[in-house]
C-alpha cells in the first residue's frame, strides 16, 4: 500500500453497471482485478469493460483482469464489493474477500446501509469504509467517503489518495442511512411520484418542469428510471426502516412498477419506454 497514491494493486467484487464503471475508471492509474460470479457474468463485464475504455482518455482494458475465483485477489490492496443492495449479500461477499485478500482494506460501494454494521456483519470491521460512487461512474465526480471510528490506520490517507488518483473527488460523510445524496434526494424523487399522481400529471410534464425552472439536467421521474425503480424502492425501503422518516418510504405505484418488472431504463419501460 502507498499513502501517497492509495492503491496500486485493486479489486472489484461484482460485475454490474457500478463494478464495470469503477473498474474501468481505474485501469487509467493502473492494474485492476475484477472478480465476476460467474463465467457468464466475467464475459458481460469484459464486454462493458472495453466499451466504456474506449471512451476515458487514459482507460485501458488490457489493465483489468477479469477473474471468477477469489484466490486471485490474495495480492490485491484493495478490494470494493459492489453488488446488488442487499445486506447478507453484501456482507457475506466481504467476508469472503477479505479472507482471501488478507492484507488488503476493503470497501463498499452500499448507498443504504451502515458501514458500521456491515463492517460487523463480515467479520471485517477495522478494514472496511464507505466507497459511495455514482450511476454514471465514468461521469459523476462525487464520492462518498464513509470512514467509521475503529479503522485501522492508515486507511484514510490511502482512500483520499486513490480516489484523487481516480479523478473523483472524495467528500467524508456520517455513517448514517444514505449518507447524505441519497438521505436528501430520495424525499424528492418520491414526492415527485405522489405529485404526479394527485395533480394527474404526466412524468414528462413534471420533468419538464424541474429541467426548464429548477435547472435539473434530468427530471426526478426520469432518474428514477435511470437509477432503477426496483433500486430506488429497495433504497427507499432501507432508510424508512434505520431512519424512521415516513418520507423515505416508496410510493405503493414504484412497488406495482417492481411487481410489473417496469424497472426503468434496464428493462425497456419504466415511466418511459426505451428501445
Amino acid at each position: 500500500m502507498n499513502a501517497a497514491g492509495g492503491y496500486e494493486r485493486p479489486a472489484i467484487a461484482g460485475s454490474g453497471t457500478i463494478a464495470v464503471g469503477l473498474a474501468a475508471v481505474a485501469s487509467a492509474a493502473g492494474p485492476v482485478t475484477l472478480l465476476a460470479r460467474s463465467e457468464s457474468s466475467a464475459g458481460k463485464a469484459g464486454q462493458g469493460i472495453d466499451k466504456l475504455a474506449s471512451k476515458l482518455e487514459g482507460a485501458d482494458p488490457g489493465k483489468v483482469k477479469v477473474t471468477t475465483d477469489p484466490a486471485d485477489l490474495a495480492g490485491c490492496d484493495l478490494v470494493v464489493e459492489a453488488v446488488v443492495e442487499e445486506a447478507d449479500v453484501k456482507g457475506e461477499l466481504i467476508r469472503t474477500v477479505g479472507e482471501h485478500a488478507e492484507d488488503a482494506d476493503l470497501a463498499t460501494t452500499t448507498s443504504s446501509f451502515s458501514i458500521g454494521e456491515l463492517g460487523e456483519r463480515s467479520g471485517h470491521a477495522q478494514r472496511l469504509f464507505g466507497l459511495h460512487v455514482f450511476n454514471p461512474v465514468p461521469k459523476m465526480e462525487l464520492v462518498e467517503l464513509c470512514l467509521p471510528d475503529g479503522l485501522r490506520s492508515g486507511i484514510a490517507e490511502r482512500a483520499h489518495a486513490w480516489c484523487e488518483r481516480i479523478g473523483k473527488r472524495a467528500i467524508e460523510v456520517p455513517d448514517q442511512p444514505g449518507f447524505v445524496v441519497n438521505r436528501l434526494l430520495f424525499p424528492f424523487l418520491f414526492d415527485a411520484v405522489r405529485l404526479m399522481e394527485r395533480a394527474d400529471m404526466t412524468p414528462a410534464e413534471v420533468d419538464d418542469c424541474m429541467t426548464l425552472g429548477a435547472g435539473h439536467p434530468m427530471g426526478p421521474l426520469r432518474l428514477l428510471d435511470f437509477v432503477g425503480i426496483d433500486v430506488a424502492v429497495a433504497i427507499g425501503h432501507q432508510l424508512r426502516a434505520e431512519g424512521g422518516d415516513e418520507s423515505h418510504s416508496p410510493p405503493p405505484s414504484l412497488e406495482r412498477l417492481v411487481a410489473e418488472g417496469r424497472l426503468g431504463r434496464k428493462s425497456g419501460g419504466g415511466f418511459y419506454e426505451y428501445e
